[in-house]
């Protein structure tokens, strides 16, 4: 079950300052190059990965800590329980990649790409996605704390069985996507366009604009098994 939403205003909610290019970031002189190589557990401390390709990556349970994302893509592979702090990327692509079980903590993604990505098992903490385009992710089971998906594209996106703590989406257009499961803790969704798939107690925990809830009625309804119809006629 679907329903379209209205975008309203931003939202509220405070969000963390992301720098906007890569000079802005505090290690931006500490940045090393890359060296091309991946491999399981590697260590990444202060490291700039620039606009390569990069098929069927295989780095399970890496650690990228103070590093910045230029135009990379990722195509396939799999980074599994890989943890990810206080990284920043630019037009990161991620396709088709394992990221069941990764960590993400104090970073941000902007203008990024991710298609049929797994999620799964995540954990993220004070996480932006701006201007990111998200197509069929699987976040399912994951846990999300202070994320903000801003001006985003959500589409085919699962949450299903994911814990959505303070997480934001102004700006944003969800299209058919799932929060059938989810647990949700003062998830703002003000400032977003719904096109979602909810049942019953989907939606406990969220925030919604009078308007937004005005166009979520018939959805609500339908979820109840509520029969919306106008007056009978008078004999």
């Amino acid at each position: 079950m679907t329903g379209p939403g209205r975008r309203t205003g931003r939202s509220k909610a405070s969000r963390p300052a992301v720098p906007g290019t890569l000079d802005e970031l505090p290690f931006a002189e500490r940045l090393v190059p890359h060296d091309g190589v991946w491999r399981p557990d590697g260590d990444h401390d202060t490291v700039r990965f620039g606009a390569v390709g990069v098929p069927d990556v295989d780095a399970p349970g890496s650690r990228f800590l103070d590093c910045a994302f230029t135009g990379t893509a990722l195509e396939g592979g799999g980074l599994r329980r890989a943890r990810f702090i206080n990284v920043w990327a630019h037009e990161l692509r991620l396709v088709g990649t394992d990221l069941a079980g990764t960590e993400w903590q104090d970073t941000a993604l902007l203008g990024s790409v991710a298609a049929a990505a797994a999620f799964s098992g995540a954990r993220l903490s004070r996480v932006t996605f701006r201007g990111c385009k998200l197509d069929g992710i699987n976040f399912r089971d994951a846990e999300l704390t202070d994320v903000t998906f801003e001006d985003c594209l959500l589409r085919e996106v699962d949450f299903g069985g994911a814990a959505l703590t303070r997480t934001g989406f102004p700006g944003s257009r969800l299209a058919r996507t799932t929060l059938v499961g989810a647990r949700l803790e003062q998830a703002d969704l003000r400032g977003a366009e719904l096109g979602i798939t909810i049942e019953p107690g989907s939606l406990r925990g969220a925030i919604v604009s009078p308007e937004q809830l005005q166009d979520l009625a018939p959805l609500l309804a339908e979820t109840l098994g509520i029969t919306v119809e106008d007056p009978a006629p008078r004999p």
